[in-house]
């Protein structure tokens, strides 16, 4: 991910009911790279007048032995074609590339397309945050995956 990405990033955030980090967030976490992993997916079908169309990304963080996913979404027109799955495996390579542990991520308790992607993914429920995300209040279900380095 780029800077020049991130006008699509936010568009495909607004669109995906995610709770808005915004441009100066993702730029922020640009800035700060080293701990975390900012990925987009790119598709040859021309959109923006560079003719790159932004499919979808994923940002993650490690945290002492544990990756994070902090923010992940795919256009809703790409959906259901292997994006989001690539996007997750590709954060998930890094992360035993960075020897972590585990992965963990807060998905919507109501988004069940997502948790199962996830579950396909070997991430398991392990919790509930209650009234997690805003606009509209929703609980969070805790899931994660046991990484093996070998993989």
């Amino acid at each position: 991910m780029t800077e020049h990405d991130l006008l699509q990033v936010v568009a495909i955030e607004e669109g995906s009911g995610l709770s808005p980090w915004g441009w100066e967030a993702y730029y922020g976490e640009l800035q700060a790279r080293g701990h975390s992993i900012m990925l987009v997916a790119r598709m040859s079908q021309p959109l923006d007048h560079d003719g790159c169309l932004i499919a979808g990304f994923i940002v993650a963080r490690g945290i002492a032995d544990e990756i994070h996913i902090n923010n992940f979404a795919v256009r809703p027109d790409f959906r259901r074609r292997g994006i989001g799955q690539s996007l997750l495996a590709a954060a998930l390579a890094w992360a035993r590339e960075k020897k972590a542990s585990r992965a963990v991520l807060e998905v919507r308790a109501g988004n069940r397309a997502a948790q199962s992607l996830y579950e396909t993914c070997g991430f398991a429920v392990v919790g509930r945050r209650r009234r997690y995300y805003k606009s509209p209040v929703e609980d969070a279900l805790l899931m994660t995956a046991a990484l093996d380095w070998n993989s």
